[in-house]
């Protein structure tokens, strides 16, 4: 994204990057599947620039590979990488946790709420999920007050497309959100580090007993 006298923009690379990234996320493009340049230039009706651009930041996001004689294709999951990505997660997660919750104010709090109620409010296969999700853990992100640690919590989570709570049941994230907000309620910031590296930890079983199932 760029700017001009306040005004932000996206450029034609920034808007194949986003529309590629959330086709991934939705499983639109499968794994494996195979990004023809040309093809993607006349999907997008763009010249060819942008779209080598997208898949070259794609690329550096893990969500696409590249073989020089097999072209561009959405990149598998590899089981190994993921659980080395949720164990940074849960580190880094759990830091910005411990700062919310020593900085959170009651308006914070009650915006954090909305967002758990309406999460919980869905059904398991509701396209809101993911979403909500992403919103409740990043508003939470937000109170540690440190530009830096949300910056990297955005560029970890790129490596989940479909988020990290893809694999976890529903109704498990629904009451491990609201034990996290009770914590962060009390300004525990012990106990909600600790719940938040449990609860990003636990995807990692889940992770592989639905792959290996």
């Amino acid at each position: 994204m760029n700017s001009i006298e306040g005004l932000t923009y996206a450029s034609k690379g920034d808007i194949v990057t986003d529309t590629l990234r959330e086709m991934i996320a939705r499983g639109d493009l499968a794994p494996g599947t195979l990004l023809r340049q040309r093809q993607l230039a006349q999907q997008f009706k763009v010249s060819p620039t942008p779209v080598r651009e997208a898949l070259r930041r794609l690329e550096s996001e893990g969500l696409v590979s590249y073989d020089v004689h097999r072209g561009s294709r959405v990149a598998t999951v590899d089981l190994e990488e993921q659980e080395e990505n949720l164990r940074v997660l849960a580190a880094l997660e759990s830091l910005a946790t411990g700062l919310a919750a020593e900085k959170i104010t009651d308006a914070d709090l009650d915006a954090i709420r909305v967002l758990e109620l309406r999460f919980a409010e869905c059904e398991a296969d509701d396209p809101a999920v993911k979403e909500l999700n992403r919103a409740f853990h990043f508003r939470i992100y937000e109170c540690a007050r440190s530009p830096l640690l949300l910056s990297l919590m955005r560029l970890l989570w790129r490596a989940f497309p479909r988020g990290p709570q893809d694999w976890r049941p529903h109704q498990e994230s629904i009451e491990q959100h609201a034990s996290l907000v009770a914590a962060l309620a009390a300004r525990d910031s012990k106990h909600a580090a600790e719940l938040v590296e449990e609860h990003v930890l636990g995807s990692i079983a889940w992770m592989k007993a639905k792959t290996v199932g």
